[in-house]
């Protein structure tokens, strides 16, 4: 079977890397042995942010006489119907990915890939029957999946995954969460605002350890106003699971202690799916645990490419498209930009809302770089005042001689949806003047942008 372009795995990069072959002429097919749209659509960022609203939506209910309305009755989650809803919300999504391929003409093959040589791949069925495609180009777009720690191995009941976490039958009454990335800060807030009595645990000084510091102490503020227990600067030495709840040694600054919980939620970070899909065999070049490529996802095998979580760079969907696009366009005989690394947003979605993009005040400072920083507090925004919604800031840092803009850190409520302003202001090199005579609409959230730059600049009007 002869196609222009096989793709392994059909996640964020997969499937997009198919529909952009699919515009440009090329018949692609995908390979995948589970579900349409990978981890992300199913397991990760989709089916999440459905079980975040949902305690978004009960916080709301709770705090309903603070909006003049009240509520009559017990108010109380269904932990069962919040778990339905995510799962029906990802089945939806991937059907929505069934309707594209089929749009675009694309097929799909049922079964697990794997590299037999520069142009062929040979597909496991279900059934054990093997099917051989053939293309003068191939993508490995095989994803990540969930760490697992030395010691406190994953069991799936008491000892749980993202994925596991997502699909429990049954609220647990208490869960000790194992890193403070976006994944482990997500379920940690998802958990604790249902009645959950979390502990969450990171090894490095601060929570979300790759934002800025202020930031992370702001998240630290809401997590333990809201009952989490956060231990930075820790860490889990053994989990005992023997008996009812798991009993879990930590080692602080002070000393050693033993936290009890129901559940122990291992995040800490992601390992690339690199095995048995033939990388050894075709002698494809790995490096620091994941597939080495160029700057157009090119490995050194001619014609196998790799992109999204088994490449260099951060693990985000948003990113495993941008390579996907970038890659199939240099198969296709265009001229694509190589993208800005630098230049890439991360959201954690908690409520505050944590989002981010270029250089920390740190980051600036440890380069030696002049730099001015502005802020712009939510207390100071009318917009924030009238939504409930005053936890948070707006974090700018410019050069201090061309005035140009180096990160923008936000934590407040919907600043996932703002930060991609502070993207394209570094994509076209904006300064914080411009940034201030740009006109924004009040009352808004998004006008705190404005207002922190025109704080780093000495302009502020609100402040």
């Amino acid at each position: 079977m002869q196609y222009d372009l096989i793709i392994i795995g059909s996640g964020p990069g997969g499937y997009v890397a198919a529909i952009r072959a699919s515009q440009l002429g090329l018949k692609a097919v995908v390979v995948e042995k589970a579900e349409l749209g990978g981890v992300c659509l199913n397991w990760g960022c989709i089916p999440t942010k459905s079980l975040l609203k949902s305690a978004q939506v009960y916080k709301y209910l709770q705090n309903s006489e603070d909006y003049g309305i009240a509520v009559e009755g017990e108010i109380k989650p269904d932990f069962e119907k919040i778990i339905k809803r995510s799962r029906n919300v990802a089945q939806n999504m991937s059907k929505g990915i069934q309707y594209l391929f089929k749009k675009n003409k694309i097929e799909q093959v049922k079964g697990s890939g794997k590299l037999t040589d520069r142009n062929k791949v040979e597909v496991t069925g279900e059934n054990g029957e093997k099917t051989e495609l053939s293309a003068n180009h191939i993508i490995l777009a095989t994803g990540a999946r969930s760490r697992e720690l030395p010691g406190i191995e994953q069991d799936g009941e008491k000892i749980i995954c993202y994925r596991k976490a997502m699909t429990l039958p049954k609220q647990p009454g208490s869960m000790l969460v194992i890193g403070s990335g976006a994944i482990g800060s997500e379920f940690a807030f998802f958990y604790a605002s249902l009645g959950t009595k979390v502990t969450l645990v990171e090894v490095l000084p601060k929570i979300l350890p790759l934002e800025d510091e202020d930031v992370s102490s702001q998240l630290g503020r809401s997590f333990k106003k809201m009952g989490i227990k956060v231990m930075a600067g820790a860490t889990v030495e053994s989990v005992d699971k023997n008996g009812d709840l798991c009993r879990v040694k930590v080692k602080t600054k002070k000393g050693e202690e033993t936290i009890e919980a129901e559940k122990v939620l291992s995040a800490a970070g992601v390992t690339p799916n690199i095995e048995g899909i033939g990388i050894e065999e075709t002698g494809v070049n790995i490096k620091n645990g994941k597939v080495e490529v160029d700057q157009y996802y090119r490995t050194n095998i001619e014609g196998v490419y790799a992109i999204g979580d088994i490449v260099h760079g951060p693990a985000l969907a948003h990113v495993s498209s941008a390579e996907a696009v970038i890659c199939v366009e240099k198969i296709a005989g265009l001229d694509p930009k190589p993208l800005r690394y630098d230049n890439i947003p991360a959201c954690t979605y908690t409520l505050p809302e944590v989002a981010s993009v270029g250089l920390t005040e740190k980051e600036a400072r440890d380069e030696g770089k002049e730099i001015k920083v502005g802020k712009f507090p939510f207390t100071a925004s009318g917009k924030a005042s009238a939504s409930g919604e005053r936890d948070g800031f707006v974090k700018l840092v410019f050069d201090a001689k061309y005035g140009e803009l180096l990160g923008a850190h936000m934590i407040g409520a919907n600043v996932t949806e703002m930060i991609s302003e502070a993207v394209v202001a570094r994509n076209l090199e904006t300064t914080g003047h411009e940034l201030i005579k740009s006109v924004h609409p009040h009352p808004t959230m998004s006008e705190a942008i404005m207002e922190a730059a025109a704080d780093a600049f000495d302009e502020a009007i609100h402040i």
